[in-house]
């Protein structure tokens, strides 16, 4: 009778494949332990190694949900301008594996905590400028021979945005949504993909907050998680560093800081003039689009990956939306139909998720 391979052994198999991989790449390694570093919201695993005074991160990007080759040719082309991103020691395209260098395991999100526990918005302030300063050497990035970045088109926007339909309305909230619901969302998720699609197109990291940057003393952060990049609305990256789903700041700073980035984006060439009503309405509308798959994203991170923990997020994700929506007529509609169908039951759905669930 066949051995019948569970999936803990197969992540064991998967284990010790990566480490005799490792040692054959760092011979010096033979016999070093990997130890698991926090995941992420894919599929790759992380784990650290040390060796002597150097300290490797190997990546199990497994290759049918995963492409490692994408992820080592931004990293080249973010290298050429200056970007701190991971040196990539080793690879095997075949198997998913990867050795990087090592960055640090203090989050940027970790040291901003701290700090507005502390008030220390000098510094949250000075943190958020060199975000800015590194984000205008990635936009600034031109396509070539050496990197062709997928466009973030409508039908992906779209797409996006379907996630909060299926996974979040339906699949968490529990909601039977109608004609009339569907062609009100279809209504608004098109004016959405109107105003992104009208913004300069850059390149855009798509995932560039606080839990992919990492804080280094010397302010040159490390940016991770770039594999994802596509050339897209010049908005995306800072809506979604200063709008971060996993910690939050006033209004009226998020606006301040969202005009000086404009600023330090025009002087570098970056986009064109502006008047600041504009390039708020383009911004706001751009965090309301990523917020929508945001939610919908930490919905399917739960109910299809079993990952329970990002749920705590969804909250604050939505109330980015709740937020701007007065802000501007043309979204009246999609407001109206929120504070009905979701706002007044989505911290007692969310809360009774988490009570019976250990987070994962």
């Amino acid at each position: 009778m066949a051995e019948v391979i569970t999936d803990k052994q197969a992540l064991q198999q998967r284990h010790n494949e990566l480490e005799n991989w490792f040692y054959d790449a760092v011979p010096a390694a033979d016999k070093t332990p990997l130890l698991l570093l926090s995941g992420d919201a894919s599929f790759r695993c992380y784990f650290k190694a040390t060796v002597g005074d150097t300290t490797y991160v190997l990546v199990d990007a497994p290759i049918d949900t995963e492409d490692s080759r994408t992820f080592v040719q931004i990293a080249e082309n973010l290298r050429k301008v200056n970007v701190n991103v991971p040196e990539v020691y080793a690879v095997d395209y075949e198997k998913g594996f990867m050795c990087l260098s090592y960055m640090g395991e203090t989050l940027l999100w970790d040291k901003l905590d701290i700090l507005k526990q502390q008030n220390g918005l000098t510094e949250v302030q000075a943190i958020y400028l060199q975000a800015f300063n590194i984000l205008i050497k990635i936009q600034g990035i031109r396509e070539g021979s050496d990197i062709l970045l997928p466009p973030f088109d409508g039908v992906m926007l779209q797409t996006e945005m379907d996630l909060f339909r299926e996974w979040f309305c339906i699949g968490i909230m529990g909601l039977e949504l109608s004609d009339e619901d569907n062609e009100l969302l279809d209504h608004y998720f098109g004016l959405l993909i109107d105003a992104a699609m009208a913004q300069p197109q850059v390149c855009v990291h798509r995932d560039y907050h606080s839990r992919n940057l990492m804080y280094q003393a010397d302010g040159n952060f490390g940016v991770l998680d770039f594999q994802d990049a596509v050339v897209g609305p010049v908005t995306y990256d800072v809506v979604s560093l200063i709008k971060d789903c996993y910690i939050s700041w006033p209004k009226t700073m998020i606006r301040e800081w969202a005009l000086q980035y404009a600023n330090m984006a025009q002087t570098a060439g970056i986009i064109g003039s502006f008047n600041d009503e504009e390039f708020l309405l383009g911004f706001d509308m751009m965090g309301v689009q990523r917020h929508l798959k945001a939610a919908g994203i930490f919905s399917r991170l739960y109910l299809r990956d079993g990952k329970t923990r990002y749920l705590a997020d969804v909250p604050r994700t939505l109330s980015y939306i709740k937020e701007v929506l007065g802000d501007y007529p043309q979204m009246y509609g999609f407001g109206i139909w929120l504070e009905k169908n979701i706002y007044p039951m989505l911290i007692t759905h969310v809360n009774n998720i988490l009570k019976g669930k250990q987070a994962l």
